[in-house]
């Protein structure tokens, strides 16, 4: 099957799936995990607040949480990585996210730098998301394009153009 076998009926009805499917914003049938990259931005908005250790388990206890997810919703939908699981580009944008000034500026090109990385995926990213089997393979390549993302955010941040707070 494939990355875009369409969803069952009331398969969403499951909270496992619909947690998988970032609250239904992996439903949409194109650049799902665009959409759910922007729909992680508001959750987000629930805890960036927190002191960094609390925030970095938080986003640990989801990258744990979503290996489990996201191989349950793949097995049950016979597909490896269905491009509607977008659990993973909640992770991925939230570390992103973690180190960063909170500024709209930042925000922003987090999310750019997150979905280039995600998209294209330059090595390692490619090699794990076609050798990592299951929950796994779906959260790992996701991270790492999250922590490539930061890097360069912070790069941005630090040496180029100094984000306004």
């Amino acid at each position: 099957m494939s990355k875009n076998t369409p969803i069952p009926a009331g398969f969403l009805r499951h909270p496992v799936h619909l947690a998988a499917f970032g609250f239904g914003s992996g439903a949409v049938r194109t650049a799902p995990g665009t959409w759910g990259s922007l729909a992680a931005i508001p959750i987000w908005g629930l805890f960036f607040w927190l002191p960094l250790p609390l925030y970095w388990l938080l986003v640990t206890v989801a990258f744990v949480l979503g290996i489990w997810l996201c191989d349950k919703t793949a097995r049950d939908l016979g597909v490896h990585d269905h491009g509607g699981i977008v659990w993973d580009e909640f992770v991925g944008m939230w570390i992103v996210l973690g180190l960063m000034p909170v500024s709209w500026v930042g925000v922003v090109l987090g999310f750019v730098l997150f979905r280039f990385f995600d998209i294209v995926k330059p090595w390692p990213i490619k090699w794990m998301d076609t050798r990592i089997p299951g929950g796994t393979g779906i959260m790992v390549d996701d991270v790492v394009a999250g922590f490539m993302a930061l890097a360069a955010l912070y790069a941005l941040d630090r040496w180029v153009i100094p984000f306004p707070v």
